[in-house]
């Protein structure tokens, strides 16, 4: 047996560990048919990222279910990758093209690619060598990349079979565009953000008369784009006017006031501008209508030649201007504060602007079908439960995806349009001839696919898809996704649809949620805030195993969770715990020859207690672990190591081990080795490395993560002895606790009398005399049936059945006593005649606030109860 080093320290050792493991190949997995798959797929990062703490805790929470399920006998595959992140990646590489004085354009598109890979390449495997570093045990060999070949394929064969069934289609339609990314966005892209805004109320003349329309709107510059006023068509107020038409005012152009449903008689005025082109309300309600549909803006978010004399003006630019103009013509009524919320992308922070445009979408609403119905029938099932409502909200309101990016990193749509006569072909690749004319020149469609739409098929085309591997027979579905709440719309959703719509199966059987890791004041963590923590740097210092445990602690799926550093180092101190309760079993196991196997009846009730302990433990973690309550099962891992093992047990056996003659000590030594394998295997998949270094030393096996998960045992199921050490762990406390209050140092022996009169409280006593002894810090223990022969100034603590008592001169020097209460005499006696005096002071009271007082009063009270007990001990002691 290797003797641990004296001091747990990680560094060095879990990079050792680590390589040791992927030599071995124990994280591979291949198709066996002999045992049952477990699948995990990652949540690919960006090859842009760096790991954060959302990473760290999404890996971790992985990577202890997948441990566990190796060690549970599972075929246990963890398929690790990253996404190439279309608009993050382009914008990165976009912005080191700048600071070289390149323009992106200037490179051209298959230039700009070269170095998009080149990109990939370099920081890529950055994040995958952090994940390493946190101890993930992914089957590296089988990496991937949502643009490799096989992925790339899998993307080419679903688009083409949407196509081909009518469900992707190119139109005209209301997106959401970034001016500063210059691309599309989806809805789930767009961060909806309360700002503080104004409401324009705007005075639009009627035609042919002095009458006017009042509406109000909070994107003045929109007016360019106008087609209609629309009203209620049962608002009372404005049955005269519909039908009729209004000046738009700076354009002068007339548009007809229309009645629609869609407009809410309560808000504002009842009367709203309808801007097809910039509104998706509004495009809905054109679309009924038949109304002009009028973009009034360019890429960039400039005004274009649609807005007459502000053309060229930035959006922002031309409001102010326009507002400025309508007040100069009197048909500025008032501007209101009003706080509204406002879409901007996630990725850069920029304010959206809704816009129709030509793009590529997907038909939604058959998809959605039976990604809704899984939930509904249980085959998919959220943790927590409360996620259904998430998803299915999401899902039963779904629109139209738009998955076109006017990006040049990405899957390039596979669209081709012949050169001459413009016939829009989609293929797997370029067509030879156009089927319409002839021609033999084809274009390809310049956009790429929306990065989640590549992603939305990693579970199957990680695993061989569209081709029917033995591994995507084998491995699929996937049992369990891990995934913060903040993706559900993002990924979950086009997962789930995407994964019924080509295998026809739900691509995973349950959903793990977990919240976001937050700051020691409850913010989230951001660049802005500056209040980022490294994991990386939190690994240097402190081990992956503290990390791991600090972000499991506490923690309950679906909730955000508070890091603070006394956590890591709360964690860490458990580590060490762990490590320093080891190495003391392991050097005393190296003097003695420890059985493999041991007759139960040879061992005593402590024994017998600690074994029943880890058994139900097992039992336990087992349970929380099905159920996805990691957070609840680490706690009790750490309230049994740390209590039960460590403070309880181990301090019970001492005696044990340090006579060479006790009969017990074998016993004893194979029920610390039994209970701290047991433990460790618990404890792994939360902390891989410590108990890989602490199980292979102590058991002499290759490896804890190849070892057996422990499981339930009826044979070591003993409750009498449970309740046997518990009475007298009780008994401990109690004594304890007085030498506590009576400020008695440990070092301080006292003669411990035991009384009860029934036997078998008598008889637990007696067996467990040796550690009681050692536990209570008796010189010696009496246990008798009366109170016969115990001094009448004995403290006594009481017992179920009985009571347990001490000689006070035992516990206490008498003349040092006597002194110290004198003295707490005459400070008391001070204090009483400070506080007498100021209460009985008439200025005192008159003119001192009135919570002075009462704390002046609740002073008196508590002193007074202190002079009684002080004069009673007193009275006691000088008898």
């Amino acid at each position: 047996m290797k003797e641990l080093a004296k001091t747990y320290d990680p560094k060095g050792m879990e990079d050792r560990i680590y390589e040791k493991w992927l030599e071995k190949k124990y994280f591979h997995a291949e198709v066996d048919r002999s045992k049952k798959p477990f699948t995990i797929v990652i949540p690919p990062p960006n090859v842009t990222g760096r790991l954060h703490m959302g990473h760290a805790l999404d890996e971790t929470l992985q990577d202890i279910l997948i441990r566990y399920k190796r060690m549970q006998g599972y075929n246990a595959l963890w398929v690790p990758g990253t996404d190439h992140a279309s608009i993050s990646t382009e914008v990165k590489v976009t912005n080191q093209l700048k600071e070289e004085g390149i323009d992106k354009k200037e490179l051209g598109r298959e230039g700009f690619l070269k170095r998009a890979w080149q990109w990939k390449e370099e920081y890529g495997g950055a994040i995958i060598n952090q994940l390493k570093k946190l101890g993930s045990s992914c089957d590296w060999e089988r990496e991937r990349f949502t643009m490799d070949e096989g992925c790339s394929e899998a993307v080419l064969e679903v688009f083409i079979r949407l196509y081909e069934k009518g469900y992707i289609y190119k139109g005209s339609r209301i997106i959401n565009w970034c001016p500063v990314c210059k691309t599309s966005i989806s809805d789930a892209e767009v961060e909806h953000e309360e700002q503080a805004g104004h409401f324009w109320h705007i005075n639009y003349p009627i035609k042919d008369s002095d009458r006017f329309v009042e509406i109000a709107t909070t994107r003045p510059e929109t007016m360019l784009g106008d087609t209609a006023l629309a009203v209620n068509p049962d608002d009372e107020r404005y049955q005269d006017i519909i039908g009729k038409t209004v000046i738009l005012p700076l354009v002068g152009r007339e548009i007809p006031v229309i009645a629609d449903a869609y407009v809410d008689k309560e808000f504002g005025t009842g009367v709203v501008k309808i801007t097809p082109a910039h509104d998706p309300n509004d495009f809905e309600v054109g679309r009924r209508h038949n109304l002009p549909e009028i973009n009034i803006l360019n890429d960039d978010a400039t005004i274009n030649e649609n807005g007459g004399k502000y053309a060229g003006m930035d959006r922002y630019e031309a409001r102010k201007l326009m507002v400025e103009e309508l007040k100069e013509k009197g048909l500025l009524v008032k501007v209101a504060d009003h706080s509204h919320n406002v879409g901007t992308h996630d990725r850069c922070g920029t304010t959206v602007e809704p816009l129709i445009k030509q793009q590529w979408f997907v038909k939604m609403e058959e998809l959605a079908k039976p990604a809704i119905e899984a939930v509904k029938n249980g085959e998919l099932t959220f943790v927590p439960e409360r996620f259904d409502k998430t998803y299915l909200h999401w899902l039963e309101n779904i629109r139209d995806w738009c998955i076109s990016r006017q990006l040049w990193w990405g899957h390039r749509i596979p669209a081709y349009y012949c050169d001459q006569c413009g016939e829009l072909v989609v293929a797997r690749e370029q067509p030879e001839t156009c089927p319409k004319c002839g021609c033999k020149h084809f274009t390809q469609d310049p956009d790429t696919l929306d990065t989640w739409f590549s992603s939305a098929l990693w579970p199957f085309s990680t695993l061989g898809w569209p081709e029917e591997t033995e591994d995507l027979d084998y491995f699929y579905p996937t049992d369990v996704l891990v995934t913060g709440y903040d993706i559900i719309f993002f990924w979950v959703i086009r997962m789930v649809f995407s994964g019924y719509e080509q295998t026809g199966r739900s691509p995973f059987h349950h959903v793990l949620i977990h919240g976001l890791v937050r700051d020691s004041q409850g913010r989230k963590m951001s660049k802005s805030l500056g209040n980022g923590i490294d994991p990386l740097e939190i690994i240097d210092q402190y081990g992956a195993d503290a990390l791991r445990f600090t972000l499991v602690t506490g923690n309950a799926p679906g909730n955000d969770m508070r890091f603070y550093m006394e956590r890591v180092e709360a964690s860490r101190n458990f580590a060490n715990k762990v490590w320093n309760a080891s190495r003391f079993i392991m050097m005393n196991m190296e003097k003695s020859r420890i059985p493999d196997t041991m007759n139960l009846e040879q061992l005593t009730s402590a024994d017998k207690w600690i074994l029943s302990k880890v058994n139900t433990l097992a039992k336990d973690v087992t349970a929380n672990m099905d159920k996805f309550e990691l957070g609840i099962a680490v706690q009790k891992l750490y309230d049994f190591i740390w209590e039960e093992f460590c403070d309880w047990y181990i301090e019970m056996v001492k005696p044990r081990l340090y006579q060479e003659e006790d009969q017990t000590k074998a016993a004893a030594l194979w029920t610390l080795r039994t209970v701290l394998a047991n433990a460790l295997k618990l404890l792994h998949p939360y902390m891989p490395f410590i108990t890989e270094e602490i199980f292979c030393n102590l058991t002499g096996e290759e490896s804890i993560m190849i070892s057996s998960w422990p499981e339930y045992k009826k044979e070591w199921v003993f409750d009498a002895d449970e309740l046997s050490v518990e009475r007298i762990k009780d008994a401990v406390r109690g004594v304890r606790n007085v030498r506590s209050e009576m400020n008695v140092p440990p070092s301080r022996k006292a003669s411990v009398f035991v009384v009860s009169e029934k036997d078998e409280v008598r008889s637990i006593f007696e067996k467990g005399r040796i550690f009681f002894a050692a536990l209570a810090y008796a010189g010696d223990v009496t246990i008798q049936s009366d109170k016969a022969g115990i001094s009448e100034d004995a403290v006594s603590a009481l017992i179920t059945d009985g009571a347990v008592y001490m000689p006070f001169s035992d516990l206490v020097d008498m003349e040092k006593e006597l002194e110290r209460l004198k003295k707490e005499e005459e400070r008391l006696t001070k204090e009483l005649a400070r506080v007498n005096g100021m209460l009985s002071n008439e200025k005192f009271i008159s003119r001192a606030p009135q919570s002075k007082i009462d704390e002046e009063k609740e002073k008196l009270k508590k002193y007074s109860q202190m002079m009684d007990q002080v004069k009673e001990r007193l009275a006691s002691l000088t008898k």
